[in-house]
């Protein structure tokens, strides 16, 4: 289980540094508890506070890469925010859940535009090659396909368990279609530290996966 008295200080941290204006900004722990109730809403297997917590790790390896870090680790805690398996508008509401708390909590509109910005990139996972914010949370974002064996298998599990609705035969099409999109990318990763440490994993895991789903 993530340590959640840490997740609530690294939030702090982010927020801190991202604000233009403490003044008038409200206490920034209300935040943290109101997103971290999200993030353990029972309908998550895989998009829990875990997976918060293993992406902002990712960040803080990756941060050298991106122009404004703290809009990264922001981004982070919103981009699953809004998470129901059965629909296709989550990182669109995560998006505007985003625009409407952190002018709120003390962030300028543009840092909240970029963090914006940042959420609704991961429908796609496929940023521009000047975006180094987007690359950053992109990579982290995709880390788990680089994962060890045994978690990647994990993962694997907890992501059924997330669309446990859906048939048997509908799943392995879907989630096929979804890793043959993957293995067809020129590169999953795009920091230099993702396309080194973490590509050449991921594809292995990728590409079993996708074997064992046609078999």
């Amino acid at each position: 289980m993530a340590d959640l008295d840490d997740l609530r200080s690294r939030w702090l941290r982010a927020l801190l540094a991202a604000r233009d204006d403490d003044s008038c900004a409200p206490n920034p722990h209300r935040y943290a508890d109101a997103l971290l109730r999200r993030w353990q809403e029972p309908q998550r297997r895989y998009h829990t506070v875990e997976h918060l917590a293993a992406v902002l790790d990712h960040i803080d390896v990756l941060q050298e890469y991106a122009d404004d870090p703290d809009a990264v680790r922001l981004a982070a805690w919103f981009h699953d925010a809004v998470y129901l398996p059965e629909r296709s508008t989550n990182e669109e509401r995560s998006a505007r859940l985003a625009e409407r708390a952190l002018p709120e909590a003390g962030v300028s509109q543009a840092r909240t535009a970029e963090v914006a910005r940042l959420v609704r990139l991961t429908v796609t996972h496929d940023p521009a090659d000047d975006d180094r914010d987007g690359q950053v949370l992109c990579d982290a974002d995709l880390a788990i396909l680089a994962a060890p064996p045994s978690a990647y298998a994990a993962y694997t599990a907890e992501v059924r368990e997330e669309y446990h609705f859906v048939p048997n035969d509908a799943f392995r099409e879907g989630r096929s279609g979804i890793l043959r999109q993957l293995l067809g990318l020129p590169r999953l990763f795009r920091t230099p530290y993702g396309q080194e440490h973490w590509e050449a994993t991921a594809r292995y895991n990728l590409s079993a996966e996708l074997e064992m789903l046609s078999t």
